[in-house]
């Protein structure tokens, strides 16, 4: 197969196995879906969704985000990782969505990734998942699997974004970085598959033998 004609198949493939896939994050609204898509950098989503219930209790807006201050949310979040950094970063980040945005998060990538802790892959998730724009996050699985899939080179995310955009329609995007991530983690894992044993990785590349080494983000 031609690299366009294994992006098709694999979108057809996909979207029969996950025909509608939920976001794995748990949230209420877009301001909980940005807070618990920060909290989730070197964390997995498992992990996240057990200590969010109780953050989104006491502070599931922005206006009691601040109220409960750095050190509040930090007793909060303390299983996770990074959680000081992450403490402070979303204590500053209610303060300036309450002064600057009047309380709502930010519609526009500009303006997500001026806060706090908000990178273009969080922001490229809120803009997908909670407000419909079309948008490619790469995480390590989709970065993974483009890869073994022969559809990037792998050098960064940022070139990974970029070639998965070309190859794959637009309106297509905001479900298959879900599809792709769900299989990623099911079926395509880093150690589990080598590129030569799961299902999809077999279907486009059929002769493949040699175990493909992808370059980590």
């Amino acid at each position: 197969m031609l690299k366009q004609e294994r992006a098709d198949h694999l979108l057809i493939r996909l979207g029969q196995m996950y025909p509608d896939p939920p976001i794995p994050l748990d949230h209420v609204d877009d301001f909980t879906l940005l807070v618990a898509v920060l909290l989730s950098a070197q964390c997995t989503d498992k992990k996240v969704n057990e200590i969010t219930p109780e953050l989104f209790r006491v502070a599931g807006t922005p206006e009691r985000m601040r109220d409960l201050g750095e050190q509040g949310i930090l007793e909060v979040i303390r299983p996770l990782g990074l959680s000081k950094q992450k403490a402070k970063n979303l204590a500053k980040l209610a303060l300036l969505v309450i002064e600057e945005h009047d309380g709502k998060v930010p519609r526009s990538f500009e303006e997500l990734e001026s806060l706090p802790g908000v990178g273009h892959k969080t922001a490229s998730v809120v803009m997908s998942q909670a407000f419909g724009v079309p948008a490619f996050p790469v995480d390590t699985h989709i970065h993974r699997l483009a890869q073994r899939w022969g559809l990037s080179s792998g050098k960064n995310v940022v070139q990974t974004e970029a070639d998965l955009k070309k190859l794959f329609p637009e309106d297509s995007w905001n479900d298959l970085h879900l599809q792709i991530i769900f299989y990623g983690r099911e079926h395509c894992t880093a150690r589990g598959c080598d590129g030569t044993k799961c299902l999809l990785c077999n279907e486009v590349y059929p002769r493949r033998k040699k175990p493909v080494v992808w370059i980590k983000p």
